[in-house]
C-alpha cells in the first residue's frame, strides 16, 4: 500500500514509520513533488487536515493522511485551538504564542488545557477516516525546557512534572497527542493490510 503523509517534516515522517511497519510504502510531499503550502482555512481540526489530505489527493492522485493540532484551553473557552499557530500573528511564532497565552491566562487559576490532534484519512474508503489522539495537561506560569516545540515548554502533561520541553523526543513520543492519532491510523493501516 503507498500513502501519502501531508508533510515534509522528517521527524514525523519516520516517526509514523516507525509505527506503522514495513507493509505500507509511506511517502513525503517532496517524495510527490507536492511544494506548494497545503489550504488550512477550515475553522476546526477536522477541516484543516481534511482539507489538507482532500487537496492532495485531488491534485497528486495518491491516498493520503493528514494532521492538524491544536492547544485547547478551558479557561480560554478552548482557545488558541484551531489558531494554536497563528494565535499572535500570521507570522507565527512560539515565543510570541506562549507569551500571548500567559498573558490571556494571568489572572486565571484554572491551568487545566490539553492538546489534540486529528489525523484524516482520504483515498482509502468511500469516506473519509478520522483519528483522534488527546493529551491532558496544565498550562505552568513560565518557560521550562529547550527540547520540542510550539507550545511545549509550558505545557506539563496529567500524571507527569514535567514540561514537554524537559523530555526526550521519545519520551514526549510515547504519550503525545499525536503519538496517540498515529497508533490509531497504524492499527488501522495494519488491519487492511493483514
Amino acid at each position: 500500500m503507498r500513502l501519502c503523509f501531508a508533510s515534509n517534516n522528517k521527524h514525523k515522517l519516520e516517526e509514523i514509520r516507525s509505527v506503522v511497519g514495513g507493509k505500507i510504502d509511506l511517502i513525503s510531499l517532496a517524495d510527490i513533488k507536492c511544494y506548494e503550502e497545503l489550504p488550512e482555512t477550515r475553522n476546526t481540526l477536522e477541516g484543516n487536515s481534511l482539507q489538507k489530505a482532500e487537496y492532495v489527493l485531488d491534485h497528486f492522485h495518491v491516498p493520503c493522511f493528514a494532521d492538524d493540532t491544536g492547544l485547547e484551553v478551558e479557561a480560554l473557552n478552548g482557545a488558541p485551538g484551531v489558531y494554536s499557530a497563528r494565535y499572535a500573528g500570521e507570522h507565527r511564532n512560539s515565543d510570541d504564542n506562549i507569551a500571548l497565552l500567559l498573558q490571556n491566562l494571568r489572572n486565571d487559576t484554572n491551568r487545566k488545557a490539553q492538546f489534540r490532534t486529528v489525523i484524516t484519512l482520504v483515498g482509502l474508503e468511500k469516506e473519509p477516516v478520522y483519528f483522534e489522539g488527546v493529551i491532558r495537561g496544565e498550562i505552568i506560569t513560565e518557560k521550562r525546557g529547550t527540547s520540542g516545540f510550539g507550545y511545549d515548554p509550558v505545557f506539563v502533561p496529567e500524571g507527569h512534572t514535567r514540561t514537554f520541553a524537559e523530555m526526550s523526543m521519545d519520551e514526549k513520543n510515547q504519550l503525545s497527542h499525536r503519538a496517540i492519532a498515529v497508533r490509531k491510523l497504524a492499527k488501522y493501516l495494519k488491519s487492511r493490510t493483514a
